[in-house]
């Protein structure tokens, strides 16, 4: 990442990156599909009354993996093998440390936190069987996107996708059995979910102890380093909270649209899910500007990062233009694979539609969002994701609790593109504030590691 055409690096790291979101996607997708074509329509609303929780568990995952491969990153950049290996030895301790913590919290909290935000009565249940599960699965979510990240820190992004296409094919075979021969509902999709995550994980760890020597442990390599630890948790933790603030934001609509009754939390589930296949070009495109701007911080290149954040920004615009093309043709297809055609209720296929429809045309600021947030994570800011998403947050309350009562399911539409436009507004600001404070460190010699 540090030499050669950053449109053609980003592009090169991006497109595997973007496949392997989409077959992450299928996880979640086929356990909805399977679960409302083979269930019912109350299975599938409470798999989408959980979306935020699951969204809040599988962000923290990511949003961790990403922050620790942040150092490793770095050191790579800067040809520092040996601390490069001390900070993956230390991401694995830290990694077992807060997945323990964080699952066993939220699994003694599933079913008040489901009754805080009024799931309906009648999905309850099924709802609480599905994320009980993904909260004790935590750990192989996190390791999974522990290595996947490490991988792609040393610029590795196509075997992440192939390890993630073994994994959703098993997700979709266990999914089947699990529902059509063993009648487990939504319990089964989500054991599914978490054995398949495993197995990826497992493959991922022995792939990379045999393809990079230079990540084989050594002796001494799990000694304790506090300092290394401090630092990682200072740049991974916020990374993954700021996913769960995100995801909070998420509930705060989900309260929303619960109060709708189920059909429309099946239409919202039925929504989100295209709108986020179509928007995982940005996951990509943040996870590589991300490897870009730290192996570039790493080797003291800072018009090389300007150039790669510009250079992302043009990606973002076209693809927003692309995904606004597509919608007109692959929304409706796309709605009709959740539930039986035959059985069909239309109005939750035209209110899934309605959704797509309107947040389709704020993908841009979407866009911004993930550039900024994850290119600025990269640079070692643990603040400024931090902030923005607190400022989404913010927007997506206050968007929640208002534009409802004036224009009801119109209204939970707009509230994700209010809290997309307050987070674009000041995440440039934020980043220009860390570019000249790098150039000052750079200028007065000092390190970015």
């Amino acid at each position: 990442m540090t030499t050669g055409s950053p449109l053609r690096l980003l592009l090169a790291f991006s497109l595997p990156l973007f496949l392997g979101n989409l077959f992450q996607q299928v996880y979640s997708m086929v356990d909805t599909v399977v679960v409302g074509r083979f269930v019912g329509v109350d299975a599938l609303a409470a798999l989408g009354a959980i979306g935020g929780f699951s969204f809040m568990v599988v962000g923290f995952a990511q949003g961790l993996g990403c922050g620790f491969a942040v150092l490793v990153s770095q050191c790579y950049g800067a040809g520092d093998h040996d601390r490069m290996r001390k900070a993956y030895a230390m991401s694995v301790i830290a990694s077992v440390f807060v997945g323990v913590v964080v699952s066993l919290l939220f699994f003694a909290f599933s079913m008040p936190l489901l009754e805080l935000v009024r799931t309906p009565s009648n999905i309850i249940g099924m709802a609480n069987d599905y994320i009980s599960i993904i909260y004790i699965g935590l750990l192989a979510s996190i390791f999974y996107n522990l290595f996947s990240s490490i991988l792609r820190a040393v610029g590795d992004s196509r075997s992440p996708l192939l390890f993630l296409l073994i994994s959703s094919v098993l997700n979709v075979v266990l999914d089947l059995f699990l529902v059509l021969v063993i009648p487990m509902g939504c319990a089964g999709v989500a054991i599914a979910t978490i054995f398949s995550q495993a197995i990826s994980a497992v493959i991922s760890y022995f792939y990379i102890v045999r393809k990079f020597p230079i990540f084989r442990f050594r002796k001494g390599d799990f000694k304790l380093d506090f300092n290394m630890i401090r630092i990682l948790l200072k740049i991974g933790l916020p990374g993954a909270i700021q996913f769960s603030v995100c995801a909070l934001g998420v509930i705060i609509v989900q309260i929303a649209i619960n109060g709708f009754g189920s059909d429309i939390v099946a239409a919202y589930s039925i929504g989100n899910k295209i709108e986020t296949l179509l928007s995982q070009m940005f996951t990509a495109l943040g996870m590589a500007i991300s490897t870009f701007a730290g192996q570039n911080l790493g080797a003291g290149n800072l018009e090389r990062i300007r150039k790669g954040f510009r250079t992302c920004f043009a990606l973002i615009v076209v693809w927003s233009l692309i995904s606004y093309v597509l919608s007109f043709f692959v929304t409706e297809p796309l709605a009709y694979l959740f539930i039986d055609s035959s059985t069909a209720d239309q109005q939750v296929i035209d209110n899934a539609m309605l959704y797509v429809r309107v947040v389709i045309l704020f993908f841009i600021p979407l866009g911004m969002i993930f550039l900024f947030r994850t290119g600025c994570q990269g640079l070692g800011s643990g603040a400024i994701p931090m902030i923005s998403s607190i400022t989404e947050l913010v927007a997506r309350i206050i968007a929640a609790f208002t534009l409802p009562m004036w224009f009801g399911y119109l209204g939970v539409c707009y509230a994700s593109p209010v809290a997309w436009i307050a987070a674009a507004i000041i995440l440039p600001i934020c980043y220009a504030v860390q570019i000249q404070g790098i150039r000052k460190k750079l200028e007065h010699g000092h390190g970015s590691i």
